[in-house]
């Protein structure tokens, strides 16, 4: 046995190995150790190997996908070695002693799972491969993300700058990546070059889609190909060559959606909060959705914002016919409550995990699409979206009906124990049923003969899986049933139970056991039809799974709209911000909870006033109207209406967040190197089309150099990346730029003093704040009397010689603008490096090189 253990072991690389012995699945050496630390369970010993006992834990069998949940929460990644074969075949094959014959079935990872109690039922779960092709300046990624549970099947081709922004928006649960991949992918799974290949990738992806050539899905890149074949590939040793569900690729140009890069994502909380959790995100705020399926999609809808208008304004017609006709979206959304999930069911099938409940799901799933196609048809005005849905929720009339009239109301999930074929679909099973049941009235009848032949009232016929049915009395009666010439026959003695066999039942039970196992043999055929039969109309059933979740996704935004008194927005050819009345869903949620009022505030971003400096004291809403505004940009290109009065905005490409800081101690970064990343992402990268939210920048180093940051910040955005931006700050000092930067308008938020205390209006009003009244916040959040009358004097100090001298900003009115002085930075030349590059060091002779290597020196003296 560990002969073949050990073999298996092999084959699961770095896997765990779960290996099948009976009813449990066993763990062996360091897989035992780190299983049982991880799920808390007993570590044992069985046996030596090499002399040393061998460690070992276990698991059962019927219980092993909680166990499994856990381990690949964990981080790990199980083989599932299972029996091949039964005892009783192994003994026929090989004698009394043969070994079973095991093998791995199936490799579970985080990115790989279709069992229901392993998934989220509102959250998608990606696996994502990433291959890349090209050096140099020439380099291109390609990414594939597939969701194995519901078939969704992506590829994309990006410059390895945005792949951080790509991963961030699918948010993984597993990555794959080739060995020697040296873009940043933290915690990926490295996988051998050669699956990497885009000739085999190519190869792969056309005998997936049983074609002969790839033109219809899209013009893929090589580093496409190549990511594409390595996701296939790795879902195919994943289920030891049977591949799971995967619809046709969608080829997603990276262009066609707002880029919202990680660190934007995890300040802004799109779709998880900073806690890590869902609650508290833009996501939880937003979410009506009433199924599994309309919570994913809306949270791929937040988390890849489209920048087609056209398209925007189909999904906001669509949710505006909803929101006019409460009536029809309640019926919707009453109708939808009750829908199973269709693809994940579909995704279970697929992969051959699937259960008669998962077919009943479909039949019920089609049926209610049917019903919506009858509610929805009569729409008016009929949007063209709506239009487009419709078809994809009729066609399955004939599978419906299959199913209606093979399978019982309510399937079970597990097929071994029968039960599941409808009464009159099979007349032959009928029978092999009826001749079961007959057969068990008969051991009924012979029971109560039974007890009037020995006067034994508690006598009973009971059943189970080793002796099957057979007679149990107390132990106190059993003697005269001992006799020999009792007609029963001893099997077994418990404490205070004694258990016989007799010749008719024995004969009636051998007749209800024959009937039975025909029956649920014939059942089993009928559930591999049935299978077949759902199989055959996979790219149906899943049109309408996601016309499903749409229509989900518009109703339930609809009636958040309604609910919020949200507008919809309206969208500009040229770049405008014009929000009025606008608000954080998620903070008016906390606000509205502990009884306060939300305060709006307007925002009016134009070529004429591109950048606002918003300066006030702490708490006063800044980091709030900030966020805001990042909010409504998402949400108004996600299709939703948005927490306003009115809105009125030009597409923004691309959206930037630099909100807070933390340490990042992985990577050796402090808060402010941390800052300045994020900070340097911007300028690298912001467009004109972008919208960018500053908070603070500057903040974490001394006050001379953070004022110097962010005051070539503001005129860098102001100047070079000519951007919408919002621009948070204490640096008092940066008011003077509105006398230098054309573009650039002076905001506060409002604060006064009343006999002595601070009271924060949160009313955002134009022009600079007379202060930051930073004691006065000190003095809310408790700072000790005495602490604080220290503070008051070194404040009227510092101010006094700011009065003397000055202050922090004298002398920067005398600096020149920042392009001239960026173009003159350029001009410069550099003498050393001028040398260098002009060296035609194969030509140079020993003295020659000596020569230049004192030159050189020289130039580096007088460069220092």
């Amino acid at each position: 046995m560990m002969a073949q253990y050990l073999a298996l072991k092999a084959a699961a690389d770095d896997c765990l190995l779960f290996y099948r012995m009976g009813d449990f699945f066993e763990l062996f050496f360091d897989d035992a150790k780190a299983a049982s630390a991880c799920l808390d369970i007993a570590l044992t010993a069985r046996g030596e190997h090499e002399g040393v006992p061998i460690p070992m834990c276990g698991v059962p069998a019927h219980s092993a996908e909680a166990y499994l949940a856990r381990l690949i929460k964990a981080g790990h990644r199980v083989a599932i070695a299972e029996q091949t074969e039964s005892p009783a075949e192994a003994k026929k094959r090989m004698g009394s002693k043969a070994l079973v014959n095991r093998a791995i079935i199936r490799v579970v990872t985080a990115g790989t799972l279709t069992e229901e109690a392993l998934l989220d039922a509102r959250a998608a779960n990606w696996l994502v491969a990433v291959a890349a092709a090209g050096q140099g300046a020439d380099r291109r990624l390609g990414i594939a993300a597939a969701d194995i549970s519901t078939g969704r099947f992506e590829i994309a081709g990006l410059l390895p700058s945005g792949l951080d922004a790509e991963l961030a928006r699918l948010g993984a649960a597993e990555i794959v990546v080739p060995e020697d991949f040296d873009e940043p992918a933290e915690q990926a799974v490295r996988w051998p070059r050669e699956h990497f290949d885009s000739i085999r990738g190519e190869e792969r992806l056309k005998r997936l889609l049983g074609v002969s050539t790839l033109d219809a899905f899209g013009a893929f890149s090589r580093a496409e190909l190549a990511a594409a074949g390595a996701l296939i590939a790795y879902l195919d040793r994943a289920g030891q060559g049977s591949l799971p569900f995967l619809q046709p690729p969608r080829r997603r140009v990276v262009a066609d959606h707002m880029m919202i890069d990680a660190a934007t994502r995890e300040s802004l909380e799109i779709t998880l909060a900073q806690s890590g959790v869902r609650k508290g995100s833009l996501l939880d705020a937003i979410d009506r959705t009433v199924t599994g399926a309309g919570a994913r999609l809306l949270c791929s809808y937040l988390s890849a914002p489209l920048t087609d208008v056209p398209a925007i304004e189909a999904r906001l017609d669509l949710v505006g016919l909803f929101e006019n006709d409460g009536a029809l979206r309640e019926r919707l959304r009453s109708a939808l409550r009750a829908l199973p999930d269709l693809g994940r069911a579909l995704g279970r099938l697929v992969a051959g995990r699937g259960s008669p409940r998962d077919l009943g799901q479909l039949r019920d799933g089609l049926d209610q699409a049917r019903q919506l196609h009858q509610l929805l048809e009569r729409a008016a005005p009929m949007p063209p979206l709506l239009g487009e849905l419709l078809p994809q929720l009729v066609g399955h009339a004939d599978i419906i009906d299959l199913l209606r009239r093979a399978l019982v109301a309510t399937p079970p999930i597990d097929a071994a124990q029968g039960g599941y074929i409808a009464e009159g679909y099979d007349p032959q099973l009928d029978v092999l049923r009826g001749q079961g049941g007959e057969g068990r009235k008969a051991i009924a009848a012979l029971e109560a003969r039974y007890r009037a032949e020995t006067g034994i009232a508690s006598l009973k016929i009971r059943h189970n899986g080793v002796l099957g049915y057979h007679i149990e009395v107390q132990a106190k009666h059993a003697d005269p049933l001992m006799a020999a010439d009792s007609g029963f026959t001893h099997r077994q003695t418990l404490a205070g139970v004694v258990r016989f066999n007799a010749p008719d039942l024995h004969e009636q039970a051998m007749k209800v056991g024959q009937s039975g196992a025909h029956a649920l043999a014939a059942e089993a055929a009928h559930l591999e039809e049935l299978v077949g039969a759902a199989l055959s109309r996979t790219a149906a059933i899943a049109a309408t799974a996601d016309a499903l979740a749409r229509l989900d996704v518009a109703a339930g935004l609809a009636e958040r709209s309604a609910e919020g008194g949200w507008t919809r927005p309206h969208f500009e050819p040229h770049s405008c911000f014009d929000v009025k009345g606008g608000r954080h869903p998620v903070v008016e949620a906390a606000v509205a909870a502990q009884g306060g009022r939300f305060v709006a505030n307007d925002c009016c971003l134009s070529e004429q006033e591109r950048l606002w400096l918003v300066t006030g004291p702490n708490m006063g809403g800044k980091s709030t109207f900030l966020r805001q505004n990042a909010a409504i940009a998402i949400l108004a290109q996600a299709g939703s209406p948005v927490p306003a009065a009115s809105a009125r905005l030009g597409i923004v490409d691309r959206l930037f967040s630099r909100v807070g800081a933390s340490d990042n101690l992985a990577r050796g970064r402090s808060t402010f190197m941390v800052e300045m990343v994020e900070t340097a992402a911007i300028l690298a990268q912001a467009t004109e089309r972008s919208f960018v939210i500053l908070d603070e920048v500057g903040r974490g180093t001394s006050t001379y150099d953070g004022l110097a940051i962010a005051w070539a910040v503001v005129e860098a955005v102001h100047d070079m990346n000519r951007c919408r931006c919002l621009f948070a700050t204490h640096y008092h000092e940066l008011t003077r730029l509105a006398e230098r930067l054309d573009a650039l308008s002076l905001h506060h938020v409002r604060a006064r003093e009343w006999k002595g205390e601070l009271v924060l209006l949160h009313e955002l009003a134009e022009g600079p704040a007379d202060r930051s009244y930073g004691i006065a916040v000190a003095k809310l959040a408790g700072l000790p009397p005495p602490v604080l009358g220290r503070a008051r004097d070194v404040l009227k100090k510092l101010e006094a010689g700011r009065a003397a001298t000055g202050g922090l900003a004298a002398g920067l009115d005398d600096l020149p603008l920042f392009a001239a002085a960026a173009q003159v930075q350029e001009a410069a030349p550099d003498p050393l490096r001028s040398a260098v590059e002009g060296i035609d060091a194969d030509a140079l002779s020993p003295r020659e090189a000596l020569e230049l290597v004192y030159r050189l020196k020289a130039l580096a003296r007088e460069a220092s």
